[in-house]
């Protein structure tokens, strides 16, 4: 399960309350209607709860906080593939459930007041909020919700793939719809469709001010209209974009609202790039820095303000999986579908070396698809597992049944000489022989591209390319701006990239847009690797319809480990940290949440914070 709050933001259940407080979705009724609903059985918060734990309800609300993006936008229109949408656009529009920060897989009845659905997981009810509002007063109803969901289903493929599974939406009685699953077992998929936001058709279904019929299939620099807690004020396109907060906002005094949205005004700045970026804000233009780089973060804050105390910076422990970032390659290239080749290149990278002499050592390396978490394969497959495994033995490497995976290690001393003979190995049994130098097959060279949208990761991929230049690879660094490398990612015009993927403590349909063959073979989708795989198809399959949680965790780690092992990426590294450098201005609960930072939705502006000192 994934959401999906705003671009830049560092991130379901109900019934009977128990006498601990805790309320379990098992045992009770699955088709009763509930005020939430939970992956793992029980919410942490009864129907009458007043707010979440980890908001301060009493936060002071006004202030401008301000944000930097980088590139540029041609569209505020996020709900199709077309244009470079605006950030934060996402703030202007509520979705049926919100989730909660501080329990896994849990959400919470926003524009839906309730939700319900049958033990075989088969459909989905959400009752409406009579008093949910669109920006211009228009009441939210059941037609706008369905809508949304086949506009949506028709327009994007990001959400063909996510929604494959809901076969229809129907109106129920005056104010209720549900949705209709093509297959029974999906446990997520009720929670999955609460994560729908609800777009106002009779705004989509009118014409602008010129008079003009609106088309949503198209990218516009109107200002849309939502039902979220913020609303557009100013566009400067390419150049900014503000929001002010909706001081009416119909869903201000709800429980999962409370204390969150305290800023009067969101201010996202574009800059050139990172650099740029990192510059406005130690010169106070930007508010807050989600710091990304280790050596950044290690030697970059030294200034003044730092040392005064006007700029904080926190490490915030995370709960959740760190996921998976690494040097993608494309399969869609002759030259890496054979699987010698790719693990030779994970033979070249000397983490050790690079953790060392660039990260400050603040990293760890990658050995799992959901590392940080308990769904993290480990050791040798057993139990239920292995079990899951035993089916595919003839196609999988035998050592995937004997040993855990693990990266190649070096000393860190840069000396990575036999690391670097056994990729040598690899590439000869692969048939790429050494001839002058050069990696040479069918008389063609080994070369390869690295496609960057960062300038500052060429120092990161350079050690990288000298030990691939020692094994007669040619190599080529190439930056391009975000425009561009989005253009190139979506229509798989690349050899290597860095790629991520974010993982939730409750994976599901979201897998089949990373690893599966529909999303393969389709432009824009999240399987930029290229991966078909008939084992990996159906472990997906296991993961999405798992009946327990005990059943999940075992198909989530049978499913990382093939991952693991049929070596579709060069694994680089992560922290459990979050590295945030902010103005004093800004504050945050004493004690945050588990999963997220909560930025900004729970942070908000102290006006009696240390101010900046007047110029000598």
């Amino acid at each position: 399960m994934t959401f999906s709050k705003a671009a830049f933001v560092l991130a379901l259940t109900m019934s009977v309350a128990s006498a601990s407080g805790t309320v379990s979705a098992h045992a009770a009724d699955t088709s009763a209607e509930r005020h939430g609903a939970s992956l793992f059985g029980d919410l942490k918060y009864g129907p009458g709860f007043k707010h979440f734990d980890y908001v301060n309800p009493d936060a002071t609300k006004g202030g401008e906080l301000r944000y930097a993006a980088i590139g540029t936008f041609d569209s505020l229109n996020p709900y199709i593939v077309k244009g470079e949408v605006g950030a934060g656009i996402s703030f202007i529009y509520d979705t049926l459930l919100e989730p909660s920060m501080d329990e896994p897989g849990a959400e919470y009845g926003l524009i839906a007041e309730t939700i319900s659905y049958p033990s075989d997981f088969s459909s989905v009810t959400f009752k409406l909020r009579k008093e949910a509002r669109f920006q211009d007063g228009t009441p939210v109803t059941p037609e706008d919700v369905i809508w949304t969901f086949e506009t949506l289903k028709k327009l994007h493929p990001f959400y063909a793939a996510y929604y494959r599974n809901i076969e229809k939406a129907e109106k129920i009685g005056a104010n209720a719809v549900r949705f209709v699953f093509s297959a029974k077992g999906n446990r997520e998929l009720p929670q999955i469709t609460g994560q729908l936001p609800v777009l106002p058709k009779h705004y989509w279904m009118a014409k602008d001010a010129k008079g003009r019929a609106r088309d949503i299939s198209q990218t516009t620099l109107e200002a849309p209209i939502g039902s979220g807690p913020y609303r557009i004020a100013e566009v400067s396109p390419g150049r900014s974009i503000v929001y002010e907060r909706v001081k009416d906002y119909w869903a201000k005094d709800l429980p999962v609202k409370r204390g969150t949205n305290n800023f009067d005004r969101l201010r996202f700045d574009y800059y050139g790039d990172p650099i740029v970026a990192f510059q406005a804000f130690k010169a106070d233009q930007v508010d807050l820095r989600v710091e990304t780089s280790a050596k950044n973060w290690a030697t970059g804050y030294d200034f003044p303000a730092v040392r005064d105390g006007r700029v904080k910076r926190e490490e915030i422990r995370m709960q959740n999986p760190a996921g998976m970032q690494g040097f993608a390659f494309n399969l869609r290239r002759e030259l890496f579908q054979d699987e010698r080749v790719r693990e030779a290149f994970n033979w070249a990278l000397d983490f050790e070396w690079q953790n060392k002499n660039i990260f400050s050592g603040q990293y760890a390396r990658s050995d799992s698809y959901f590392a940080n978490s308990e769904l993290a394969s480990r050791g040798a497959p057993q139990g239920l597992e292995l079990e899951m495994l035993k089916p595919f033995e003839k196609e999988l490497p035998p050592e995937l049944f004997t040993a855990p995976y693990s990266n190649p290690k070096t000393d860190g001393s840069g000396n990575n000489r036999a690391n670097l003979r056994r990729a040598a190995e690899l590439l000869d049994a692969a048939g790429w022989k050494i001839a002058n130098g050069t990696r040479m097959k069918d008389g063609k060279p080994l070369a390869v591209e690295f496609l960057l949208a960062d300038p500052q990761f060429e120092r990161v991929v350079a050690p990288y390319k000298q030990s691939l230049d020692k094994l007669g690879i040619k190599v080529t660094l190439r930056s391009v701006d975000t425009a561009q490398y989005q253009n190139r990612l979506d229509n798989r015009d690349f050899d290597i990239v860095v790629e991520s993927f974010g993982q939730s403590l409750s994976p599901g349909n979201e897998q089949r847009e990373f690893w599966g063959c529909e999303a393969a073979k389709r432009a824009g989708s999240r399987n930029v690797i290229g991966i078909c795989d008939q084992v990996v198809e159906k472990l997906i399959d296991r993961v999405i319809f798992a009946r327990s949680r005990e059943e999940l965790v075992a198909a989530t780690r049978a499913l990382d480990r093939v991952l693991l092992w049929r070596h579709y990426l060069v694994p680089q590294w992560y922290s459990p940290f979050a590295r945030v450098a902010y103005w004093s201005r800004l504050t945050h609960p004493a004690k945050m949440p588990a999963y997220a930072i909560g930025f900004p939705d729970i942070w908000w502006y102290d006006a009696t914070a240390k101010k900046t000192p007047p110029k000598p």
